[in-house]
């Protein structure tokens, strides 16, 4: 540790009387820097670094889309506490509703992925306040599904996957947790109907099929359900074979 300089100095400190009369109040922070402390903690860092963003950082200068892709940068990376507070950032300075609304449903993405389903909840239901009838509102819909679905909230779960498939009917993921959310309420014919929707669409990944081999044996049709089952097998070795070969 260094010595401190100040220490080393002769200095006569003030006894108590405090200042003349004719002084006036001061203060070396901005008033913008202002907080109530009923309101806010005044320890929290992060209250400062927001204020000090309004007060410096004019909207027009930040480039929201290259915020967007630094958060999705930090999810590759599996940094997802960075990422929730850049797409926090994107969605605050983003001018273009799209934007900010892509930018809600990433950070939402990202607390999913910290299994923070309240605020993943919460994320997606901004994006969706924003417009409710957009791509990314059909992406926040059926994100927003998982989510209350992994916060023990099935029945709302399948309202919003409905949501999203009556937003985007072209939406294969959708269709995909559409079906599932069918299959656990034991509407098993809807869920074939929803994952061969998803199929259609071009999702093809042995998780899909996995669940259509549930949803084919809970309504009888065994000859088709293993089929299914050998495709679902066929698609998991080839992957894991591609996985080895990365290696």
């Amino acid at each position: 540790m260094t010595d401190n300089p100040r220490e080393n100095r002769d200095h006569q400190f003030s006894e108590g009387q405090g200042l003349p009369d004719e002084f006036e109040e001061f203060d070396i922070d901005p008033p913008e820097l202002k907080v109530d402390p009923d309101q806010v903690d005044p320890v929290d860092s992060r209250v400062l670094s927001d204020l000090l963003d309004e007060r410096n950082i004019p909207k027009e200068e930040v480039d929201t889309d290259q915020l967007i892709d630094v958060g999705v940068s930090y999810t590759k990376i599996n940094r997802f506490e960075e990422a929730t507070e850049t797409f926090e950032r994107a969605a605050k300075f983003a001018d273009d509703p799209r934007t900010e609304q892509e930018a809600w449903v990433n950070k939402g993405a990202a607390h999913a992925e910290l299994e923070e389903y309240d605020a993943a909840i919460g994320a997606y239901k901004e994006a969706i306040d924003i417009d409710d009838d957009s791509e990314h509102a059909a992406t926040a819909e059926t994100n927003l599904a998982y989510a209350l679905w992994e916060f023990g909230q099935s029945e709302e779960a399948l309202r919003h996957a409905e949501n999203a498939v009556e937003i985007d009917p072209r939406f294969a993921q959708a269709w995909y947790n559409r079906g599932f959310f069918m299959l656990e309420r034991g509407l098993a014919e809807d869920a074939v109907d929803c994952f061969e929707n998803a199929q259609r669409l071009g999702m093809s990944n042995p998780e899909l099929l996995e669940e259509k081999v549930r949803a084919l044996e809970e309504v009888g049709r065994e000859e088709e359900a293993e089929e299914v089952r050998q495709r679902a097998e066929e698609l998991r070795e080839a992957a894991e074979q591609e996985m080895v070969d990365q290696h």
